[in-house]
C-alpha cells in the first residue's frame, strides 16, 4: 500500500520529519511537485539536515528517492545538495531517480523571477526568487528545457540560445551569455544524466513488483496554484492531485492520504492569514517554534490553529488523518485559542471563502481552551500528555473532521506519538 504525505496549511508544517519517520515502512519516497524553494528540516541525533529537492527518505539507507516530472529542478542546487549529504556521511550513490520529464531551472529563470517581483511593487507575492515560477511558466508556454533534453546536445544548444535571447530582451540592464549557460548546464548534466529515467514507468513496475511508495508533497494545500489563496500561492499543485500529474501514476495507487498540520498556523510571504497574531503573542509563537524559513530565513507570520483552513484541506485532499506537529511549542501558555468559523459581513461562515478579498476581511471566531503548565516535549505516549493537551488534540480532531494519527512533540525523529489504534481505524497503510 502507498501513502501520500502533504501539507494541510500554508506549508512549513513539518512534512520532512513526518516523511523521515515513516520512510522505513516503504521502499521508495517520491517527491511530486515544487522546487528548491521547499525546505524540509530533519533532526537525527541532534544533527540538522535541510532537504530542498531530494526526498526526505534519503537519510535511510537503501531507500530509493524519486524526483518526479512535477518538480522543477535546478541542476546546480541538486548537485550541491548531493555533495553536502555525501560530505556529511549520507551515502546517496545511485539511490536518486530524476524524471526525464522534469523541467530544469536555469540562471535566466532567477533573473526573470526578480524582475517579476519588482514589477509587482506593493503587490509582491513574496517568492523565494529561486526561479521556480518562471520555470513553470516556461513549462506551460512549451519552451521549457527538461532533464531528458540533456541527452541531445544539438537541440539543447538551440533551446538555451533561444531562451537566453528572450531573457536579454526582457532584462535590459544586463546581458547574459548563452554559451556560458550552456557550458554550465552541460557540465552539470554530465553528472545528473545517470539518474534520469522514465519515473512513471519505474514507479509502475516497482508497485507491480510489490514495492511500496511514500508520496511526498512540498509547500501546502493553501499554496496550491489552483486551490490555494490565489494569487498568493506557489506555482505547482501541492494538493493530492499533484501526485498523479507530477509522477505519472493513477489515483487508485494512492492508498491513503495523511495531512500534516501544526498545532497552530503559520505562513510566509503575503496573503491572508485570518488568525494572525501581532505583538507579543505572535512573537512568542515565532520564537518558541523557531518560525524562520529553512531556505530563506524569513520570519513566518504566526497565528492560532485555523480549523476552517484544515477542514478545507480535508475536503480538497480527501485526508484520512492528520499528523499534528509542534504541540510542544504551546507548552506553558495559560490559554489556547482555536478558530472554528469566520464572521463575514455579519454572517457566520463554517467554510473557507474561495476568493482572497472575502477571506482577507473575515474575522476568526474563536473558542478558548486551557493551556498546560507541564511540558510535552519528548513525550512519546498519548496517555503521558498533560490532560489539557490531550483535550486540545481531541478537540482539534472534532473541529477538523479527521483523527490525529501522529503527534510530534519535538524536533528529533523519535519525539513522536504514534497512535496505532487511530491509524488502524482510518485504514492508513502504516498501521501495525
Amino acid at each position: 500500500m502507498n501513502l501520500a504525505v502533504l501539507g494541510a496549511q500554508w506549508g512549513d508544517e513539518g512534512k520532512g520529519k513526518v516523511v523521515d519517520l515513516l520512510t522505513p515502512r516503504f521502499d521508495i519516497v517520491a517527491r511530486y511537485q515544487g522546487g528548491h524553494n521547499a525546505g524540509h528540516t530533519i533532526y537525527v541525533n541532534d544533527t540538522k539536515f535541510v532537504l530542498r529537492l531530494i526526498p526526505s527518505g534519503i537519510l535511510h539507507p537503501g531507500i530509493t528517492c524519486v524526483i518526479g516530472n512535477g518538480v522543477v529542478v535546478d541542476p546546480g542546487a541538486l548537485l550541491a545538495e548531493v555533495d553536502e549529504l555525501t560530505r556529511r556521511g549520507v551515502n546517496v550513490g545511485n539511490r536518486i531517480v530524476v524524471s526525464d520529464k522534469a523541467h530544469l531551472i536555469l540562471p535566466y529563470h532567477k533573473d526573470l523571477d526578480l524582475l517579476s517581483e519588482a514589477r509587482r511593487g506593493e503587490r509582491k507575492i513574496g517568492t523565494t526568487s529561486k526561479g521556480i515560477g518562471p520555470a513553470y511558466e516556461d513549462k506551460i508556454a512549451r519552451r521549457g528545457i527538461r532533464a531528458g533534453d540533456l541527452a541531445d546536445p544539438r537541440a539543447l544548444e538551440e533551446d538555451v540560445r533561444d531562451n537566453v535571447t528572450a531573457r536579454n530582451r526582457l532584462v535590459q540592464d544586463t546581458t547574459m551569455d548563452w554559451r556560458s549557460v550552456l557550458d554550465q548546464l552541460s557540465a552539470e548534466g554530465a553528472r545528473i544524466r545517470p539518474w534520469i529515467q522514465d519515473v512513471s514507468l519505474m514507479l509502475s513496475e516497482a508497485i507491480k513488483d510489490g514495492k511500496s511508495v511514500l508520496f511526498e508533497g512540498a509547500q501546502g494545500t493553501l499554496l496550491d496554484i489552483d486551490h490555494g489563496t490565489y494569487p498568493f500561492v506557489t506555482s505547482s499543485n501541492a494538493s493530492v492531485g499533484g501526485i498523479c500529474t507530477g509522477l505519472g501514476i493513477g489515483p487508485r495507487l494512492i492508498g491513503g492520504v495523511l495531512g500534516v498540520a501544526k498545532a497552530y498556523t503559520t505562513r510566509v510571504g503575503a496573503g491572508p492569514l485570518p488568525t494572525e497574531l501581532s505583538g507579543e503573542a505572535g512573537d512568542r509563537l515565532r520564537e518558541s517554534g523557531n518560525e524562520y524559513g529553512a531556505v530563506t530565513g524569513r520570519p513566518r507570520r504566526c497565528g492560532w490553529y485555523d480549523a476552517v483552513v484544515v477542514r478545507y484541506s480535508v475536503r480538497i485532499n480527501g485526508l484520512d488523518a492528520l499528523a499534528l506537529t509542534k504541540l510542544d511549542v504551546l507548552d506553558g501558555l495559560d490559554e489556547i485559542r482555536i478558530c472554528t468559523a469566520y464572521r463575514y459581513a455579519g454572517r457566520l461562515l463554517h467554510e473557507m471563502p474561495s476568493d482572497v478579498p472575502r477571506l482577507s476581511t473575515c474575522e476568526p471566531v474563536y473558542e478558548t481552551m486551557p493551556g498546560w503548565p507541564s511540558p510535552t516535549r519528548g513525550v512519546r505516549q498519548f496517555d503521558d500528555l498533560p490532560e489539557a493537551a490531550r483535550r486540545y488534540v481531541t478537540r482539534l480532531e472534532e473541529v477538523s473532521g479527521v483523527p490525529v494519527a501522529l503527534v510530534s512533540t519535538g524536533s528529533e525523529r523519535d519525539d513522536t506519538i504514534v497512535r496505532q489504534d487511530v491509524m488502524a481505524g482510518c485504514r492508513l497503510p502504516i498501521a501495525g
